[in-house]
C-alpha cells in the first residue's frame, strides 16, 4: 500500500430522531493508500453512504479523527472544505445528479469552470472522449440512456483532475452488465489519472471487481476481504 491518504481514528456519526440516537458510525478505524481502488459494501443502513460524506468532506463527524493528507477534515474551516471538495475530491451518485436542461459538455464544464482552470471547453471534451461519449456531447440527458449519464458523470469527476473519487451506489440505476462496465471504466480511469476510488456499493458482484473491500454493518466495520 502507498502512504495512507487518509487516517480515520474511532470515527463516529449520530443523528437524533426523535428520542433515539442513530449510531450511523460508530467507532471506524481506517486507512486507504493513495491510488487505492476501495469497495465500501454493506446493506442498506449499514453506514457506507455516511462514511463516503465524512471522506469526502460532505459532512462533519460527531466524533473521532478524520485525517486526509495530513490534515483533519473534522476541524477544517467550511472555505477550506469546500475548496477540497471543489478540486481534490471527485463526486459520482447513483442518480447521476446532471443538469437536464445542459448538454453532456456543457455538464463537465459547469464542474470545471469555477477552478479556474484553462481551455474549459477543450477539457471537458477530451473527457467525454475519454468515457467513450465524444460523439454524444451535444445530448441532453434526457436523451442519454443510463448508462451513458453515468459515463458523462464519470467525465465531469474526473475532469478536475480529483486526488479522490468517491461512487455512491453507482451503479444502482443501472442493469448489471452495464453497471459491472461502469465500475470497470471509473477504476480504469482513475487509475489512469493517478486518483484514488472508493466505492459504496450493497453490490457483492460488484464490490468484488476492487482490489480491497471493507464490509460495513450496523455503523461498524465488519470485515475486509482482498480480492487476489
Amino acid at each position: 500500500m502507498d502512504a495512507a491518504q487518509y487516517r480515520v481514528t474511532r470515527l463516529a456519526k449520530y443523528f437524533q430522531r426523535g428520542p433515539t440516537t442513530v449510531r450511523a458510525l460508530d467507532g471506524v478505524d481506517l486507512e486507504i493508500g493513495a491510488g487505492e481502488f476501495v469497495a465500501l459494501e454493506g446493506p442498506s443502513g449499514s453506514g457506507k453512504t455516511t462514511l463516503l460524506q465524512l471522506l469526502g468532506a460532505l459532512d462533519r463527524p460527531s466524533a473521532g479523527d478524520i485525517q486526509f493528507e495530513g490534515r483533519d477534515l473534522a476541524r477544517l474551516p467550511d472555505r477550506e472544505l469546500a475548496r477540497l471538495r471543489l478540486s481534490s475530491f471527485g463526486f459520482v451518485f447513483q442518480q447521476f445528479n446532471l443538469i437536464p436542461t445542459l448538454t453532456a459538455l456543457e455538464n463537465v464544464e459547469a464542474k470545471l469552470a469555477p477552478t479556474g482552470a484553462e481551455d474549459v471547453r477543450g477539457r471537458a471534451q477530451r473527457m467525454l472522449e475519454e468515457v467513450g461519449l465524444g460523439e454524444r456531447a451535444d445530448h441532453l440527458p434526457p436523451h442519454l440512456s443510463g448508462g451513458e449519464q453515468q459515463r458523462v458523470a464519470i467525465a465531469r469527476a474526473l475532469s478536475v483532475e480529483p486526488r479522490v473519487v468517491l461512487a455512491d451506489e453507482p451503479t444502482g440505476n443501472l442493469d448489471t452488465k452495464t453497471g459491472g462496465e461502469i465500475v470497470d471504466l471509473l477504476a480504469g480511469l482513475a487509475a489512469e489519472h493517478g486518483s484514488t476510488v472508493i466505492v459504496a456499493t450493497h453490490d457483492a458482484t460488484l464490490a468484488a471487481r476492487a482490489p480491497r473491500r471493507l464490509a460495513l454493518r450496523d455503523g461498524r466495520l465488519a470485515g475486509v476481504a482482498a480480492v487476489v
